[in-house]
C-alpha cells in the first residue's frame, strides 16, 4: 500500500486539469497576445480561469493576476507594495510564523531600510490582535499575515485583523498568504478588508508553476517583471497558458467541492490523531478541532529525529514531511515551533501529515499503525 500524506508540499494533479493542459499545449497552442484565431483561442483559457477564480472569491475578474505560484505572488505583493508606497511610510508588519516566501522578502526589505515588525503568537500559533492594533500606525504601509500556517495548521483571524488594520490606518495595505487555505475555507477578500492575496495552483490539485495574486481594484503596487505588458503590465512575459488552463480546472473543482472536502479532511484528521495521541512521547502541536486547518497535523515524536522517521515511513511507502517542503533542503530549527514555545526536544523531532482529496481511511490507518510500530525501534537508535 502507498499513502501520500504530504499534500501541503504538493498535490497530485487532477486528471481533468492534466487533460485541459494537454489541449492547451497541442490544440489551442497559440500565443494569447496574438491577434489571429489561434491567439484568441489561447486567450480564452485566461479569461475562463480568471472568471472561475473571481467567482470563487466573489470579486471582479480584473482583480486576478496570474503568476508562477505562491512564492512569486508573495514577493510581488510585499516588495511591490514597499516600492510603490515608500513615500507614505516605512513600517511593515508581519508574523513570526510566516513561510520563507514572506520571511525572506521581509529580510530583504529590512536590509533596505524598512522597519519590519514581527507579531508574536500564542502556544497555538495565533497572533494577538491587541498587539496588531498597537503596532499599526500612520507610517505602516503593509501588513502581511498568512491565513493558515503551513507547519501546524494554525488559522489566523484574518477578518478581525483586516478590520483592525483599516480602523487604525485606512491607507495601509493588507496582504494575506492564502496558499494553504484557498480551497479549504471560503474567502471573501472584499468582506475581510484584504487588498492582496496569494494562491498557488499545485496545493489544490493543479499544476506546478501556476498561481495567482488577487489585487483589489484601486490598489497600486510596483511590478517585479517588465516586458511586453501582459497581465495589464503587472507581470510581463507570455502567460503560461497550459498551466493557467489547468489552474482553472483545479480552482473550479476546489470551489465546488469545498464543503465536502473539508468534512472529509476533518474526519481523516480526527481518525489519525485518535490513533496516535495517547502513545508515549507523542505531541500534537497547535489546535486540532474545527478551529484548526482541516488538512494539517503536526506530530512531535519524542526521541526520534524527524528525518529518521520520514525515511523509515518512506521505506513503507508512506510519504510525509519534516515541516515546510520549501525548507527541507536547508534544515534549521522551525521558527513556528519556536514561536509557539514547543519543548526543544521536539524541534528536530516533528513531522507534518497533510491530507488531500485522494486520501482515504485505509491509508490513514496504515500510516498511523506503521508509525506507532516504528517508534520503539527508532528510539533505540537515538543519539545520546
Amino acid at each position: 500500500m502507498e499513502a501520500y500524506l504530504d499534500n501541503s508540499a504538493t498535490t497530485r494533479c487532477l486528471d481533468e486539469a492534466k487533460d485541459k493542459m494537454v489541449e492547451a499545449l497541442t490544440v489551442n497552442y497559440g500565443n494569447p497576445s496574438s491577434l489571429h484565431m489561434k491567439g484568441v483561442e489561447a486567450e480564452e483559457y485566461l479569461r475562463n480561469t480568471r472568471h472561475i477564480i473571481a467567482k470563487s472569491l466573489s470579486c471582479n475578474d480584473k482583480e486576478i493576476f496570474f503568476t508562477s505560484g505562491g512564492s512569486e505572488s508573495n514577493n510581488t505583493a510585499i516588495i511591490g507594495t514597499a516600492e510603490a508606497r515608500k513615500r507614505y511610510g516605512n513600517r511593515i508588519i508581519t508574523t513570526s510564523v510566516e513561510h520563507a516566501s514572506v520571511k525572506n522578502p521581509m529580510r530583504y526589505l529590512e536590509d533596505h531600510g524598512y522597519e519590519i515588525i514581527y507579531l508574536h503568537t500564542d502556544e497555538n500559533g495565533i497572533i494577538d490582535l491587541d498587539e496588531l492594533k498597537q503596532m499599526v500606525n500612520k507610517d505602516t504601509i503593509l501588513v502581511s499575515i498568512m491565513h493558515v500556517n503551513n507547519e501546524i495548521g494554525a488559522v489566523m483571524p484574518i477578518e478581525k485583523a483586516g478590520k483592525i488594520i483599516k480602523e487604525q490606518n485606512s491607507d495601509c495595505y493588507f496582504h494575506v498568504d492564502a496558499i494553504q487555505s484557498y480551497g479549504k475555507f471560503r474567502i471573501r477578500p472584499h468582506e475581510a478588508s484584504i487588498d492582496l492575496m496569494s494562491v498557488s495552483g499545485h496545493k489544490i490539485n493543479g499544476p506546478k508553476g501556476s498561481g495567482f495574486l488577487y489585487i483589489k481594484d484601486g490598489c497600486h503596487i510596483t511590478p517585479r517583471i517588465f516586458g511586453g505588458g501582459q497581465e495589464k503590465g503587472m507581470r510581463s512575459g507570455t502567460e503560461n497558458v497550459p498551466a493557467i488552463a489547468g489552474l482553472g480546472v483545479a480552482c473550479d473543482y476546489a470551489d465546488k467541492h469545498l464543503e465536502e472536502n473539508r468534512e472529509k479532511f476533518f474526519a481523516l484528521k480526527e481518525r489519525f490523531i485518535n490513533k496516535i495521541k495517547d502513545f508515549d512521547g507523542i505531541r500534537i502541536h497547535g489546535l486540532t478541532g474545527r478551529d484548526s486547518a482541516p488538512q494539517i497535523i503536526s506530530v512531535g515524536i519524542k526521541g526520534v529525529r524527524a528525518e529518521v522517521m520520514l525515511h523509515a515511513l518512506e521505506a513503507e511507502h508512506i510519504y510525509v514531511s519534516s515541516g515546510s517542503a520549501c525548507s527541507s533542503n536547508h534544515p534549521s530549527t522551525s521558527s513556528t515551533l519556536q514561536a509557539i514555545h514547543a519543548p526543544e526536544e521536539y524541534y528536530d523531532s516533528t513531522i507534518r501529515i497533510s491530507l488531500g482529496i485522494f486520501n482515504n481511511e485505509e491509508e490513514i490507518d496504515y500510516a498511523a499503525n506503521t508509525m506507532l510500530s516504528l517508534i520503539p525501534r527508532l528510539r533505540k537508535f537515538t543519539r545520546k
